[in-house]
């Protein structure tokens, strides 16, 4: 299906052809651009509401600026859609998030419009202040070098460092904060309150507008205007209830702006490119602006997936009969469910509320359950802190984020051996996002950490009996349970919790000739493969590890004892995993097999569906049942 831009839109391929539009064109192609990502996200899927909410900002940006020579960097990536279909990649965009298609984020590789790869919030001032201190030493005084960051990122601790050395730099750097009071769920912290002191009071931007207008009809008044912006700071100072923060920090602060005013925007634009030094121009915008479902439910309408852009209906997978469970849901229900059986228990997640499902809990015990931010260091730290005083803590993180926070990890929870207990959702290949936020890392670095357990369920009983054990007294131990993104395999899955020894697996099918040792998820891709390999004439025993830190020492000594052809499946990284635990168990106990480790290669994986990752890395259930056939015909060859 061919979805046609309009009369404008078409016209324009790069920035370049949109300064060939007068500035009265700029709304009706406002207008058009949005309605194409609209069109375009409800047929092939996306994020959608971060990017309608800064068209009128995209389209002002490459109208002013002399892209890509001046440098602009997208935080975050999700709202560069537009940015994207103003740069020469309108005919590729029904291709985003889809395999060998556009990335969903901004993409060094992909464009030289995108000057800095993102996908991880709070990076972007870091970035462009780096591109301009470069400049500055190259003696380039004539480049501008723009970061956009939504105020959701602005709770990062890595922004405020950057904002730190900005206001002592004299680079030449604009901030713009793109404030609209949600990253995915609605925004928390001071910060937000103080955001919204500046943009909601009355009497500041009633008084700034009324003087605005009078000095505008007096003799020199761009004279008077000019001492107007001067007395701005001032004005804050004295109607609001809080000083400058932006100021405080020597950064000169414009604002608060309509941002979706695209006149105004090209105006203040074209004013602060003349400024020189580090400035921050504060603008107002709607996520979702133009749909009107997407404006009243902009978590919802963050990454709908498939919808009616009529209706509204989202396209919902066609089922009959029960259904398995996302495993993010598993948690949530069965964090409520021990919280409510042990009042030590606490939540923390640092912003991912309802991607984590831990919303379940912070409805029903708001006090026992907290959303701090995005910020992973602060919430691993806090979790940290309140473990010293007996409280239980499950720490929810994404596993492509843990990596944020992973000095705290080290620091303030492994060394400190303080029973914190790591949920990491999305571990392994989460697909569309891509190699930002895949969870490829979480095994190599967790199981190097003393003091650290670190275990993986195969389905969703698993997730429950795992949790359920990490919050017993008898563990004293940081305790890391990581789980994939989406589905599970078992639609009767709320069962009576079972305690797991820590440390212990299970076999799940005995066989002969051949073993197959799996972590986590990718077990039930396994249980596939088996399954095609019986029809072959090969029976693979197949054994769940469950943990690998600390390994089944005795379950591995009977493997080895019976099996001389071992196949390891994981959906990590195959340096430092899984499988390499598995060869320095075998270098410690003199064993010695012929092995064959499946995961997550040495490389970067781009992005698609998990299923066609996981058959480009060589784990899923065909690859699997290949290996198991190779291996087989390798030991035939020797023999013969």
């Amino acid at each position: 299906m061919e979805i046609k831009a309009g009369p404008l839109l078409s016209q324009v391929n790069s920035p370049a052809d949109l300064k060939l539009l007068s500035r009265e064109q700029l709304n009706p192609l406002c207008d058009e651009l949005r309605q194409y990502i609209i069109d375009v996200v409800s047929v092939h899927g996306g994020h959608f509401a971060a990017s309608l909410g800064v068209v009128e900002l995209t389209v002002a940006l490459h109208y002013v600026f002399h892209t890509p020579q001046d440098n602009l960097v997208w935080d975050v990536g999700h709202q560069a859609y537009g940015h994207k279909i103003l740069t020469g990649r309108r005919s590729a965009f029904s291709t985003i998030r889809k395999y060998h298609g556009l990335s969903g984020f901004p993409k060094r590789s992909e464009s030289p419009y995108d000057s800095f790869g993102v996908g991880h919030s709070s990076t972007s001032i870091s970035a462009a202040l780096g591109m301009a201190l470069a400049a500055a030493h190259k003696g380039d005084l004539r480049t501008n070098h723009i970061a956009v960051i939504g105020d959701g990122a602005m709770t990062a601790g890595i922004a405020f460092e950057a904002l730190n050395h900005a206001g002592v730099s004299n680079a030449n750097l604009l901030i713009i904060l793109n404030d609209n009071g949600m990253s995915i769920d609605p925004n928390v912290g001071a910060l937000k309150e103080y955001l919204t002191d500046i943009a909601t009071s009355y009497t500041y931007n009633k008084l700034r507008d009324d003087l605005w207008n009078l000095l505008g009809k007096l003799p020199h008044s761009r004279f008077s205007r000019e001492m107007v912006s001067k007395l701005e700071a001032s004005m804050k100072g004295m109607v609001t209830r809080s000083s400058n923060l932006f100021e405080a920090l020597k950064l000169r602060y414009f604002g608060t702006l309509d941002g979706h005013n695209v006149q105004k925007l090209v105006d203040t634009l074209q004013d602060l490119r003349n400024i020189p030094g580090p400035k921050l121009l504060h603008i107002v915008t709607t996520k979702g602006k133009g749909y009107a479902l997407a404006e009243k439910d902009q978590t919802k309408w963050h990454a709908p997936g498939l919808f009616d852009k009529v209706t509204g209906e989202i396209q919902k997978k066609a089922i009959s009969g029960p259904q398995p469970i996302k495993y993010q849901d598993v948690f949530g229900h069965t964090l409520l469910e021990l919280a409510e059986k042990n009042e030590k228990i606490m939540g923390i997640t640092p912003a991912m509320p309802s991607g984590s499902s831990m919303k379940i809990m912070m409805d029903q015990m708001p006090n026992r359950a907290i959303d701090v931010g995005i910020c992973e260091q602060h919430a691993v730290t806090l979790s940290a802190g309140l473990a010293t005083q007996g409280i239980t803590v499950f720490c929810n993180i994404y596993s492509t984020f843990i990596q944020r926070g992973f000095d705290q990890v080290v620091h303030d929870v492994a060394i400190q051996d303080l029973p914190v207990i790591f949920c990491l959702d999305r571990a392994g290949l989460v697909g569309e996002d891509g190699p930002t936020h895949h969870g490829a890392y979480d095994i190599a670095m967790m199981r190097c950490l003393p003091n650290m357990v670190v275990s993986a369920p195969m389905n969703e009983e698993e997730l429950r009996n795992l949790m359920y054990t990490a919050q017993l007294p008898s563990n004293r131990h940081p305790f890391v349970i990581r789980y994939p993104r989406g589905e599970g395999v078992l639609a009767d899955w709320r069962r009576p919790f079972q305690k797991i020894r820590i440390g212990t697996g299970r076999k799940i099918a005995g066989g002969r000739e051949l073993a197959i040792l799996s972590f986590g998820h990718p077990g039930n891709f396994v249980t596939e493969a088996r399954r095609q390999l019986l029809t072959d004439g090969i029976e693979p025993a197949h054994y769940d590890l469950r943990f690998v830190k600390p390994l089944d020492e005795k379950l591995l000594l009977e493997v080895f004892s019976q099996f001389d052809r071992i196949i390891t499946v994981e959906d990590g990284s195959i340096a430092g995993g899984f499988g390499s635990a598995i060869l320095e168990f075998m270098a410690a106990h003199q064993v010695q097999a012929q092995v064959r480790i499946l995961g997550i290669p040495d490389r970067v994986i781009e992005h698609g569906k998990p299923s066609e990752l996981q058959k480009e890395c060589g784990f899923d259930s065909e690859s699997i049942a290949e290996a198991a056939r190779a291996l087989m015909r390798d030991q035939i060859t020797v023999r013969s």
